[in-house]
């Protein structure tokens, strides 16, 4: 939950048309009274109050100076979204500010090191924005600033980002391609903790997957979406081909099918446990790591193809999947024959 509740505050539609109102006259004072008054009512508001609020606050954010609160106003709308408001509806502007952010916190790093080989990063907290940091940023005074305040705020765009992705697959397949370099890029910089959203914008939807059991050489073709890592890919391949009878070995228990998949999201954490079936393994034989994603199994001939192996050692794990709000999906759809089984074993270590 982005906001916790509070007491009853002015109408929220009211607040929003003020708000609105503000930001077309281009009134800063009028804007950020307003802004407040909004975050106010925003936290005492009903969930059905806060439905058609979010993609107004959704749309106000392109109109909102770089500068300013942009991060917050999107949580706002994020947490309208949490109580259900159209994710759809607020994507856009979110999920382009969250872009924006991105970009600019790596361009503050590319020309941070450009001015200074070998200085390690800074922190990403206000404090550091000095006279001396805008210097060394360079360029026009507004730009410098803007770059330096993404480089602080970025993380902030990660929550209202969860709340459109993780609910709804239209969001995701429209905007996550665009996002996730960039995420990527500047997670690798270990300055800022963007492990949710870059797991978010990797999540695959109806996705194919060839699966090979080594030991049974035998094969399979799997649909899966919604899966949020490898743990929860694990559980739900174990249910799918074990408890399936397709392969040998114990199934998962029925809770942790369970709390991969429901609809409903579990409420807090459980004591629920998975137990590990199978080694997975890319088609050169190195190991996908559970606390990975399905998005690291590679790529051949148009498929993503996974070997299953024994496990190395027996492994179990809290059976809590990693977005309670998105449930994994993952649907036999064909069992391969001995022949084609042969083909894709070709393009594995394990030839023969």
């Amino acid at each position: 939950m982005i906001f916790k509740r509070k007491q009853k505050a002015a109408d929220l539609a009211t607040v929003m048309t003020e708000l609105e109102q503000a930001v077309a006259a281009r009134d800063g004072g009028r804007t950020e009274r307003a802004f407040e008054a909004a975050m106010s009512g925003l936290q005492s508001a009903t969930g059905t109050e806060c439905v058609p609020v979010g993609p107004r606050l959704a749309a106000l954010l392109p109109a909102f100076p770089p500068t300013g609160p942009r991060p917050m106003l999107a949580t706002m709308a994020g947490f309208c979204v949490e109580r259900g408001a159209d994710p759809v509806a607020c994507a856009e502007p979110i999920l382009d500010g969250t872009r924006r952010d991105l970009l600019d916190a790596l361009e503050f790093a590319c020309r941070w090191s450009a001015a200074g080989a070998g200085d390690e990063l800074p922190k990403a907290d206000e404090e550091i924005i000095d006279d001396a940091l805008m210097a060394r940023l360079g360029g026009e005074a507004h730009e410098a600033l803007r770059l330096a305040l993404a480089w602080c705020s970025v993380e902030q765009w990660q929550s209202p980002a969860l709340a459109v992705l993780c609910r709804s697959t239209e969001v995701r397949r429209r905007h996550a391609s665009a996002l996730l370099p960039a995420c990527r890029d500047l997670t690798a910089m270990e300055r800022h903790d963007l492990k949710c959203l870059a797991y978010a914008l990797a999540i695959l939807d109806d996705e194919p997957l060839v699966v090979l059991h080594r030991p049974t050489r035998t094969g399979f073709e799997v649909r899966i979406g919604g899966i949020g890592d490898n743990f929860q890919l694990h559980t739900l391949l174990a249910h799918v081909l074990v408890g399936g009878g397709h392969l040998p070995g114990t199934p998962p228990s029925t809770e942790s099918v369970r709390l991969a998949m429901d609809p409903e999201p579990a409420q807090g954490h459980t004591g629920a446990v998975a137990t590990g079936a199978f080694e997975l393994l890319a088609p050169d034989g190195e190991r996908i790591w559970n606390e990975g994603l399905p998005d690291d199994i590679p790529v051949v001939e148009g498929h993503r193809l996974l070997v299953l192996d024994e496990p190395m050692y027996p492994r179990s794990w809290n059976a809590d999947r990693f977005f309670p709000m998105l449930p994994g999906t993952a649907e036999l759809t064909r069992v391969m024959s001995a022949d084609e089984v042969q083909t894709w074993f070709a393009y594995t270590r394990w030839t023969s």
